[in-house]
């Protein structure tokens, strides 16, 4: 039908251009069928009864002068084209000849008829252009209506073709996931539900409806429901929580049908929600007493999930980043009752991603992962894949053969910090303010026995940071404790406490420190109950509500103070007692300016790097080398210079003097 209306419309656009040019060019060449204003008969003004001028042209004035005769058996005379001087010589004339009838008869010039030369196609094009703005609203309220009455009469807006072959099943399994063994596990029990689903129902046995993944972003929570749909063979609906939320009234509820609909259809399969905290919020945490549209979307999922829709053969697998925020009705036995935690890779899962993802890389021989993996503690599967592709970028930009550990490593720095800034140029005050900075950080890395270990020190520029320390937890551990979190922030102060003892001035550079600092001590203070002030939680809610007094927040606010002061003398104290090794770190970072874990280990045993002592003595060797040949040279071109000053003074003295020399050699 719209197709159809579509070539209407432009066949009636057509039709009036036609129409436009048609009666334009008649117009052009009906003024030469028409009279000369210059053969007017001047003896017939007595039987004019009426002129009528018409000014076509304002800019170069053109007329064209209709006169009326009162004698009906005369037609009007028509003259067109008619120049500014012919005119204002025939209205002269008029005025002599008919002197006070003039007035009467003549009517006075009406500037531009629009239908004379190319009028018609000027009215042509602006009809044709209201007809193109009549179609095109037309045609957009119409879509916008049919979308609503999609919507009302609840039809499926997820665009589908009947057949179950048109839905592609994931090609993805559990064999191609690495880590998550114990989430791969539970999952493999929704599996045999999809493939043999009767031996269940004759035991008595209700299916899970539903499965809820939470975890960190990155964390493989898509990629698991992928594999699901894969290993059980089954259609695979994805979705995101986003796109329920609608403008009108009810348009959520109604796609939360249509997609239970289709997959009814196409069962068994399964639903996968993507960011479910978006339409699945606790009830009465945005509307202040009223009914909200994301209330009706989540109460008609709710029915379909476990409700008066008995959706036989469907699991729906829903991931978000904050299961705090859902819904309990959602969570309750019937809906979403099979809860999965997908944490953070281990070691040993985080070796066994980058063994996958290296699968289809040139790696080379000295690259050890396991290495990698421990380096790169509280990295999600995202970022670990996005190291091993960054690698093979850098190496195919560098026109090198395979992927090294350099390359790896700066990989690791682009995930963490971003690209290095080469165009920043320090000055030496600011070079080697940042290399104390950094210094600090990694003595307290170093010496504290709580603090995470130093990997990697560096005051190469990267995003807003001029230098960094890499740090790494030699096992991965779930809880942190008191000492552990003290010395954490001990390590954060260590920068500006390396610059208070050493150098004259501090710098701005430590405020990212200051602030992750503050943050754990307050956590200390008002979660975790690891202060004089009990074991009690000290909560702050959104709606200016707090569970404490005002008295009780100062006292909180000088525990926290208390803390931080103290980790900054210990700070200070340990950079103190080990300034010889500071010293040489400092120097070794101003020089080279990045230290890997092994140069910081030789540097800490021996008070010495021995690559780079030696490659020094050697640039020193080559450099006195260099001197003593320039040295060697420069004698020589003197002797030379003498042999020919006695050649010019004296032949037979040359003579001699060049034998004495020659007995020398």
């Amino acid at each position: 039908m719209k197709k159809y209306l579509s070539k209407a419309v432009w066949g009636l656009i057509g039709i009036i251009l036609i129409i436009g040019v048609v009666c334009s060019l008649y117009n052009v060449t009906w003024k030469n069928q028409n009279k000369d204003i210059s053969s007017f008969q001047y003896s017939n003004f007595d039987d004019i009864k009426e002129i009528q001028p018409y000014l076509i042209s304002p800019f170069n004035p053109i007329y064209n002068i209709h006169i009326k005769y009162k004698n009906s058996s005369k037609s009007t005379d028509i003259y067109e084209f008619v120049s500014n001087d012919q005119y204002e010589k025939f209205i002269t004339d008029a005025k002599e000849k008919l002197q006070d009838k003039f007035q009467y008869k003549f009517k006075g010039p009406i500037e531009y008829q629009e239908f004379r030369g190319f009028g018609p196609l000027l009215s042509a094009l602006r009809i044709c252009f209201a007809v193109y703005i009549v179609y095109f609203l037309l045609k957009y309220l119409t879509g916008a209506t049919g979308q609503l009455v999609e919507h009302f009469s609840d039809r499926d807006k997820i665009k589908t073709q009947k057949n179950k072959s048109s839905f592609k099943q994931p090609t993805l399994t559990f064999k191609d996931v690495a880590g998550a063994e114990e989430e791969k596990e539970e999952l493999a029990e929704l599996v045999d539900f999809l493939k043999n689903p009767k031996k269940y129902y004759l035991m008595g046995a209700r299916i899970p409806k539903g499965v809820l993944l939470s975890g960190p972003p990155g964390t493989g929570k898509t990629l698991l429901a992928k594999a699901l749909a894969g290993e059980a063979k089954v259609p695979f609906f994805a979705v995101s929580g986003s796109e329920f939320v609608e403008m009108f009234v009810g348009l959520g509820a109604a796609r939360i049908r249509s997609l239970f609909k289709s997959a009814q259809e196409h069962a068994p399969c399964i639903i996968f929600i993507d960011e479910i905290e978006t339409l699945a919020r606790k009830r009465g945490m945005n509307s202040y007493g009223g009914n909200s549209e994301q209330e009706q979307t989540l109460n008609q999922l709710l029915i379909e999930l476990d409700g008066y829709n008995q959706n036989q053969g469907v699991i729906v697998v829903a991931a978000t980043n904050q299961p705090d925020f859902l819904d309990p009705a959602l969570l309750r036995p019937g809906r979403l009752e099979r809860r999965f935690i997908v944490n953070l890779p281990s070691v040993k899962d985080r070796e066994a991603i980058l063994k996958l993802h290296s699968l289809n890389k040139k790696i080379s021989p000295d690259v050890n992962l396991e290495e990698v993996a421990r380096v790169t503690s509280g990295f999600s599967g995202a970022q670990l894949e996005g190291i091993l592709n960054e690698a093979a970028l850098l190496t195919t930009r560098n026109n090198a053969d395979v992927i090294d550990k350099k390359t790896i490593s700066e990989a690791i720095d682009r995930i963490l910090m971003g690209p290095a800034k080469k165009s920043v140029k320090y000055s030496e005050k600011e070079k080697k303010m940042i290399s104390y900075h950094e210094a600090g950080h990694a003595i307290i890395g170093l010496k504290l026995k709580d603090s995470r270990k130093v990997e990697k020190v560096t005051i190469i520029p990267r995003g807003n940071s001029g230098g960094y320390n890499l740090f790494s937890s030699e096992e991965d551990s779930f809880f942190s404790s008191k000492q552990q979190l003290l010395a954490e922030i001990t390590s954060f102060l260590g920068g500006r406490a390396a610059e208070e003892l050493f150098l004259d001035d501090v710098s701005n550079g430590a405020y990212q420190d200051f602030k992750m600092a503050t943050n754990i001590a307050k956590k200390m203070v008002t979660i975790f109950g690891m202060s004089d002030l009990g074991l009690v939680q000290f909560e702050e809610g959104n709606n200016f509500h707090k569970n404490f007094s005002d008295p009780k927040a100062l006292e909180i606010d000088q525990t926290i103070q208390k803390i931080i002061f103290n980790c900054y003398e210990k700070a200070k104290k340990i950079i103190s007692e080990n300034k010889e090794l500071f010293i040489k770190i400092t120097e070794y970072l101003l020089a080279i300016e990045t230290l890997n874990k092994k140069d910081i280990q030789e540097i800490a045993e021996t008070n010495k790097l021995s690559w780079f002592d030696k490659q020094k003595e050697q640039d020193r060797q080559a450099e006195e080398q260099k001197q003593k040949d320039i040295e060697r040279q420069s004698e020589e071109e003197k002797q030379e210079e003498k042999v020919y000053e006695i050649n010019d003074s004296d032949p037979k003295k040359f003579s001699d003097t060049k034998d004495d020399i020659n007995s020398l050699n």
